[in-house]
């Protein structure tokens, strides 16, 4: 009878491993592209221009958002270990034990969401309104709505020059966030386009991949991981050195070329190209 007790147990505790094993992943997976179009100009004389509209998930807030209901799991016969009904008994322990990982579990997602997340509470409805106002006093955000259930509605657009890396998104207050588009000046002159956000989900490594098998097991469902569908295109006039797009750069109006890449859940590699400005 003891084998049992323990083996069950044993799974109940998942969740409460999994929640600590997710607050270490926070930072690699807090927010992530839904349906978007993105844009992005870099020229030759070091000035860029770049857009993305669409949606933009936020995985605490859908993960908070998410239908959370105990089911019983199967009951077998100590000798046979065929499957029986539970009887009532079994049925409120199981649930007294789903109930304590569950708190469990909350207390870890609320210090996650201290240590990550600027102290925004993802349980909390209003928490969503919350981080699109603070979005709507940044610069480039020139429309941030929130349709619940970890969804923002956005149009960002802002115009420079990269005399400095660039990233896209930074949220005021999270030093953590995970980047859908970077930037990064080197000395030679050349400029590397990385955009992390619209690869696939497993891009964060095999820490990842092991993580989320652990949260699969506590019943996560992984969602908002691998929803991106969209178009991610760079206009340049500058020498493209290198791209990973499946057709090339193609000449678009005014001398210049275009690169694109289709992002959904079967894309196989994150957008990068490296191109070569002026001094």
């Amino acid at each position: 009878m003891r084998y049992f007790t323990d083996l069950r147990w044993g799974r109940r505790s998942l969740p409460v491993m999994a929640a600590a094993a997710l607050t270490l992943l926070l930072a690699a997976c807090i927010f992530a592209p839904g349906k978007f179009a993105s844009q992005l100009d870099v020229n030759q004389d070091r000035t860029f221009a770049f857009r993305y509209t669409g949606e933009i998930l936020m995985i605490p807030l859908m993960e908070a958002a998410r239908k959370n209901t105990f089911e019983p799991e199967a009951c077998r016969d100590e000798d046979t270990f065929d499957e029986r009904e539970c009887t009532a008994d079994e049925i409120a322990r199981q649930k007294q034990e789903w109930e304590a990982s569950r708190e469990e579990r909350k207390q870890s997602d609320a210090q996650a969401a201290q240590m990550l997340l600027g102290g925004i509470d993802p349980s909390d409805p209003e928490s969503g309104r919350e981080i699109a106002e603070k979005l709507r006093r940044q610069t480039g955000w020139q429309k941030v709505e929130y349709l619940g259930g970890g969804k923002f509605d956005v149009d960002f657009a802002i115009t420079g020059r990269l005399d400095h890396d660039f990233t896209f998104p930074t949220f005021e207050g999270m030093p953590m966030t995970n980047a859908f588009v970077q930037l990064s000046l080197r000395q030679d002159g050349t400029v590397r386009i990385d955009a992390p956000g619209f690869g696939p989900a497993s891009n964060p490594g095999a820490m990842a991949g092991m993580m989320g098998g652990m949260a699969s097991n506590a019943g996560a469902d992984g969602e908002g991981a691998n929803l991106a569908q969209g178009t991610f295109t760079v206009h340049t006039d500058a020498p493209i050195l290198a791209n990973n797009t499946d057709e090339g750069p193609a000449p678009v109006a005014g001398g210049r070329q275009a690169l694109v890449w289709q992002v959904n859940p079967r894309t196989p590699a994150a957008p990068t190209a490296l191109l070569k400005l002026r001094p």
